[in-house]
């Protein structure tokens, strides 16, 4: 894929001066403020004029806005659109760690590490804050309502890094995908959206390497919520018709009560294809 400026939108380098140097295409530049808005925090404190201007990326779908292993010099909030987490493993698995959408932040790792452990790929067009590592400091210090904002979003997002562990430790699929639904919808209503309507950005074989099943097996535990009540699927919408009972599940270890007798491929080939416009 190729930017306006005929370079390869999953190229990345890093300039001299060790700022992010994305080939993505540029937007307008914006403040401090906006960024604290993105991560769900008042702009209090901000000091008037506070330079640099904070610099804003397009994202293209499919782009890689961070290499496993490549040197991190800066911070990247999401301003929109959804990114996936993924490392390779050495059999060349492509395995997902997780999912990120606006106000998450990404390469905070770099902090302790110097380097990504995973590679961040956008799932969407999308768009990122860049906050130069070299940067940050200062902007911390002068900034504490920042301090803080990134604070809260890196606890938020250890906080999910657990959910996903919650999920692996059940023993039944359906378990597995109802807890990964209900944290979805917990984070569409954290985000002002409706926890019982919502679009799939990720494919299902990334569901499916996220929850640690076979990208069939996704398909035909959809079919098998959908036939207990608890869904509604239509393409990449979901439709959650019965919370509690989707709860029920997702608080259990082991599916309970009986399981219903699945008609194979009801919804067998459900596309869970990303979405052309948002945890774990």
């Amino acid at each position: 894929m190729e930017t306006d400026s005929g370079m390869r939108a999953d190229s990345a380098h890093h300039r001299p001066d060790g700022r992010l140097a994305h080939v993505f295409r540029m937007a307008p530049a914006c403040g401090l403020p906006e960024v604290l808005a993105t991560l769900g925090t008042a702009d209090a404190g901000v000091r008037a004029g506070l330079a640099p201007p904070v610099a804003c990326r397009r994202v293209p779908a499919g782009a890689t806005v961070l290499h496993e292993g490549g040197e991190t010099r800066s911070l990247l909030v999401v301003r929109s659109g959804s990114f996936k987490c993924v490392r390779m493993l050495e059999d060349g698995y492509e395995q997902v760690l997780g999912f990120a959408w606006r106000g998450d932040v990404l390469g905070f790792e770099a902090l302790g590490r110097g380097r990504s452990p995973t590679s961040v790929v956008a799932l969407e067009v999308a768009s990122v804050h860049v906050l130069p590592l070299a940067d940050l400091p200062a902007w911390r210090r002068d900034c504490p309502a920042l301090d803080c904002a990134l604070q809260r979003a890196l606890c938020r997002q250890l906080a999910r890094a657990g959910e996903v562990a919650e999920m692996l430790a059940a023993i039944s699929a359906q378990v597995r995908l109802a807890r990964f639904l209900t944290a979805l919808s917990a984070r569409m209503a954290e985000d002002g959206q409706s926890p019982h309507r919502f679009w799939l950005r990720m494919g299902r074989r990334d569901i499916a390497s996220l929850l640690g099943m076979a990208h069939s097996t996704v398909s035909r535990t959809f079919t098998s919520l959908a036939a207990l009540g608890c869904l509604r699927v239509d393409n990449r919408s979901v439709e959650v018709l019965d919370p509690g009972l989707l709860a029920a599940y997702a608080r259990s270890t082991r599916a309970p009560g009986p399981q219903p007798a699945l008609a194979a491929g009801t919804f067998g080939e459900i596309s869970m294809a990303a979405a052309s416009t948002v945890t774990v």
